[in-house]
């Protein structure tokens, strides 16, 4: 199949020069190298994602009504607001 690539001028010398030393046409190294790379890329998998957990020790108050608490909290701000205007 063929495409257009463009390539760092380096790495075209560096293709070019293997592609001399090893007496294969250029499009053989160029794949090869790609599927080499490809190949190093696709086995190694990711490192695990570790993310560290911590204590926060007992609750101080049960958190399964969580709504109900929350009223309960702003209902004593509101008390607090109009303790203060008086």
């Amino acid at each position: 199949m063929r495409t257009t690539i463009d390539l760092d001028a380096d790495l075209l010398q560096r293709l070019r020069r293997e592609a001399e030393r090893a007496r294969v046409p250029f499009k053989q190294i160029l794949n090869a190298t790609l599927r080499a790379g490809l190949a190093k890329s696709v086995t190694r998998p990711p490192a695990p994602y570790v993310l560290p957990s911590f204590s926060l020790g007992v609750p101080r108050m049960n958190l399964d009504k969580a709504m109900a608490i929350a009223a309960e909290l702003e209902d004593d701000e509101v008390a607090r607001e109009l303790e203060l205007r008086r």
